[in-house]
């Protein structure tokens, strides 16, 4: 599929005046400076995976650091387990970044997919003003009539050998009735004072160029930059029972008393002390 641009006359992108297009030339004189991290920002009407898209632009050549491609609409979004992330178009924020943090090594790149969480939920609560939460490792989380609902998840990619793309996406003017899942939730209907999308898509974005320019400043030191306590401050799994679905069909069920310095999830069992590095966590009782 060969993805649009989304500044090409096309009578569908008003179809719904609630959810107006980006503004790409705002959004690029917004975000694109000298010194910055963007050097780019491009808008697509439609294509399948921003993540696909940007990994393949980079793998050719054709993106630098600091490349962030958004989609107004994605037919082929994917979470974790390669599960299917759709909305309506401009219903939400689908976009992907490129980062090269060389400084960093390779063994401290898994902390990406944290700061990029942390960063999107500061982001969030600053810009549409609503309370957020993390789900270990890549769930964004927020309130709707009582209920804890996935409004956004984060999804980590290699780029070739000295890059990574992180691909986000964002539930914002989702309703009740267009939901994929009843336990998916989105910024409207978790109360968000704002749903307009360009100064969103700003503040996420400029948060995650403060957290990336910090970790990476400390050498992807999850302690000295910070991250590790900022996360553990944000994250709704801690102090909960959870079961943790791993590979090999293998299953623990636990507390989650800590997130360590490998990023990895630490549940305290009925065996002793288990840490958790990648599986599907299901929270089992309230913090």
């Amino acid at each position: 599929m060969t993805p649009r641009d989304a500044s090409e006359p096309n009578g569908s992108r008003w179809s719904d005046l609630d959810r107006p297009p980006l503004n790409v030339t705002a959004l690029r004189r917004g975000l694109v400076r000298d010194g910055g991290l963007w050097t780019g920002v491009d808008v697509v009407q439609r294509t399948g995976s921003t993540n696909s898209d940007l990994v393949a632009r980079a793998e050719e050549g054709r993106a630098a650091e600091g490349a962030v491609l958004i989609a107004e609409e994605q037919t082929a979004g994917r979470g974790r387990l390669d599960r299917q992330w759709t909305a309506p178009p401009r219903a939400g924020l689908f976009f992907s970044v490129l980062l090269t943090p060389r400084e960093v090594p390779v063994a401290r790149w898994g902390w990406l997919t944290l700061l990029t969480g942390v960063a999107v939920a500061t982001g969030l609560s600053r810009a549409a003003g609503v309370d957020t939460a993390l789900k270990w490792p890549n769930d964004v989380l927020v309130t709707v009539g009582g209920e804890e609902r996935k409004a956004g998840g984060i999804l980590a990619e290699r780029a070739g050998d000295g890059g990574v793309v992180m691909g986000v996406g964002i539930n914002v003017t989702l309703r009740e009735d267009e939901l994929p899942v009843p336990t998916a939730g989105s910024l409207a209907l978790a109360g968000a004072v704002s749903t307009d999308r360009d100064p969103l898509l700003r503040g996420v974005l400029r948060s995650l160029e403060d957290w990336y320019g910090t970790w990476r400043a400390a050498e992807g030191d999850p302690g000295v930059s910070g991250l590790q306590e900022a996360y553990a401050a944000g994250c709704a799994t801690l102090g909960r029972v959870v079961r943790a679905e791993l590979p090999g069909d293998r299953a623990v069920r636990g507390e989650a008393v800590a997130v360590d310095g490998d990023g990895r999830l630490v549940l305290a069992t009925e065996a002793g002390v288990e840490p958790v590095g990648a599986g599907d966590i299901v929270h089992l009782r309230p913090a």
